[in-house]
């Protein structure tokens, strides 16, 4: 398979503080993976130091999108890290709830779009029709999400379940490769739980994403991932397959518990 993501020796103090330590990981293309680990672990840090929320201590990010030449990512800003083809969600919803989810997704649109200041004061025909197609591409990403019949509603209106799917939609919105998801799963109930593993699995069949994610409910984990990476104070622990990773015995002791069949 061919690596997308490469991760070498990441590191991130705060302070006294070694929050990441030296962590290596390497996503490869059309891949499920899952970043796993006790809570504190480091984990979101890890998506914040890859996606410019934090600037690293040290380490080597770098992206290789099919077709093009592999750039580093460790000092971009979070925006330009976007516009490189990686998007993201947040463990803590982060909507604009006083809009409308069709605004929400346009919103994800922006960095794809070509008009400057300048369009948006005098509004030529090209930005115009710009526009016209950004609300375009957003309504089928809600179809594609199936949220096009909340299409109007205020963002802060929608079930959870749905306000979660939105956040998917925004990030799907800025048209990534690989798609980073933090805690998608976190609040939701059986069937909302159920949706989400076929929607990611949907996407990454039929929209050629790599898919990268953290998520504390193991059922889905281990059903939905190719790959785990697990972290535990910070270092990489273990890495492999579900069924390899649910038998090593450290990410038994640091994680799972003694009975790996709870998991």
């Amino acid at each position: 398979m061919e690596p997308i993501l490469n991760v070498k020796n990441l590191t991130m103090n705060f302070g006294g503080l070694k929050a990441l330590d030296n962590v290596n990981i390497t996503i490869e293309r059309g891949q499920i993976a899952a970043l796993i680990g006790p809570n504190g672990a480091g984990k979101t840090t890890f998506f914040n130091c890859i996606t410019g929320i934090y600037e690293p201590t040290q380490g080597y990010v770098a992206i290789t999108q099919p077709g093009k030449a592999t750039r580093k990512l460790k000092g971009l800003k979070a925006n330009q890290v976007t516009e490189r083809g990686l998007a993201r969600t947040f463990q803590n919803i982060r909507l604009f709830q006083g809009m409308t989810v069709l605004e929400n997704v346009m919103i994800g649109r922006h960095c794809r779009l070509h008009a400057g200041i300048f369009g948006a004061l005098l509004r030529p025909a090209s930005q115009k029709n710009e526009e016209k197609k950004a609300i375009y591409d957003s309504y089928e990403i809600l179809e594609k999400i199936g949220l096009e019949r909340y299409v109007d509603e205020m963002a802060v209106n929608l079930p959870y379940g749905a306000q979660r799917r939105l956040e998917i939609a925004r990030a799907l919105a800025t048209n990534p490769f690989l798609l980073l998801l933090d805690e998608p799963a976190a609040g939701m109930n059986p069937q909302e739980t159920k949706e989400l593993d076929d929607l990611i699995i949907w996407l990454r069949d039929n929209e050629d994403l790599t898919i990268f994610l953290i998520e504390h409910d193991m059922k889905l984990v281990m059903s939905l991932s190719d790959r785990i990476h697990v972290v535990d104070y910070g270092k990489k622990i273990a890495e492999g397959t579900p069924d390899e990773v649910k038998s090593n015995p450290e990410v038994i002791k640091a994680y799972l518990g003694e009975d790996s069949d709870d998991a």
